[in-house]
């Protein structure tokens, strides 16, 4: 089953993004800001990280610098998400070392498919 990690500061996006990915076979671990993300994530054991770019504490664009620059986290996909999707933010977030990015209100399937490439297949 592969883990998880959502970053994400918005209870309801929290809620539903997690029961929506539990109910297709992925174990779900949440972090509320970028700081506790970049903590859970260095902790390990994740496969993949779903990050919002817009949080408390450290923003996405940040948070991903950051687990880009350490060892245990360097490989790790990252897809980053956001609801204000601007001109060039989709480059922003590659620059910043996410592997994809995607816009919200997340489309289920599109998401899917974005992890799915990422960790290899089904």
């Amino acid at each position: 089953m592969p883990k998880i990690l959502l970053v994400e500061d918005n209870e309801m996006n929290r809620d539903m993004l997690s029961r929506r990915l539990q109910k297709r076979g992925f174990e779900v671990s949440m972090a509320m800001d970028g700081r506790q993300g970049v903590e859970m994530a260095r902790a390990g054991g994740f496969d993949l990280i779903l990050m919002d770019m817009s949080l408390p504490e450290i923003d996405g664009w940040e948070a991903t610098r950051q687990l880009r620059a350490v060892p245990e986290t360097r490989t790790v996909p990252i897809i980053g998400l956001t609801a204000h999707a601007m001109a060039g933010d989709r480059e922003k977030a590659l620059e910043a070392g996410c592997n994809d990015y995607d816009t919200k209100p997340v489309e289920l399937p599109r998401l899917l498919a974005k992890i799915e490439t990422l960790l290899g297949g089904p």
